[in-house]
């Protein structure tokens, strides 16, 4: 067993004295047994190339080139300058509380078909943690993940922009959306959250007089 250890001894002395410490500065390059695409053939942000013309790296944008975030099916003129709609502010770098946009952006339609939409949405990627009612209590509850109700005083104070931030960027631990559902489908979520936050806290008043002697009122 002494011999064992002893050659296994020799082995690591050898491979330190053959390949070196990473780091370590010599008279000619290591070996590199495992180069792990330590230096790739690639050009870094703003170096020089000998490749284009102008000597640069950084190649102007395409004519027409679409932002990301914007989508053509959600708004036809998606080249235009609509911060309400796909940022949910006034176009402040670090907004503040009164910089969120209140109420939905003009290619917004409050109807039933953007209630529908919200509905499938908010159940898709928002009820496993929210609940179905939007009061906290999804299924990963039973993980010990405890998410916000939606019904609180607070939520329910907020700027429409504000929440609308909150499902693109994410907040806290709740990672964010953007990249999974569209802009037009996040105002969807949206309305539909304000109609559970109305239905949590409604009153026997705000029920129409020719609708409560449906409900038995």
């Amino acid at each position: 067993m002494r011999y064992v250890w002893l050659a296994f001894l020799f082995s690591v002395v050898a491979a330190l004295s053959l390949l070196g410490r990473r780091g370590d500065l010599f008279t000619r390059p290591p070996l590199e047994v495992f180069p792990d695409m330590d230096r790739q053939p690639k050009y870094k942000p703003q170096a020089e190339s000998r490749f284009f013309p102008n000597g640069m790296t950084d190649r102007p944008l395409p004519a027409h080139v679409v932002p990301r975030g914007r989508h053509v099916e959600a708004d036809p003129a998606y080249l235009a300058a609509d911060d309400h709609m796909f940022r949910g502010y006034r176009g402040a770098l670090l907004p503040q509380d009164t910089d969120w946009h209140r109420g939905f952006p003009a290619g917004v339609t409050l109807d039933a078909q953007l209630m529908q939409r919200g509905q499938q949405q908010f159940t898709l990627f928002c009820a496993p943690c929210h609940g179905q009612l939007g009061d906290g209590n999804g299924v990963t509850r039973q993980y010990l993940m405890n998410a916000a109700t939606l019904l609180d005083a607070r939520i329910t104070a907020m700027a429409e922009g504000e929440i609308f931030n909150t499902i693109t960027n994410g907040k806290a631990t709740m990672y964010g959306y953007g990249d999974r559902i569209a802009a037009a489908d996040r105002w969807a979520i949206i309305a539909y959250v304000r109609a559970l936050q109305r239905a949590a806290h409604g009153k026997v008043d705000d029920v129409p007089a020719a609708s409560r002697a449906q409900l038995g009122l």
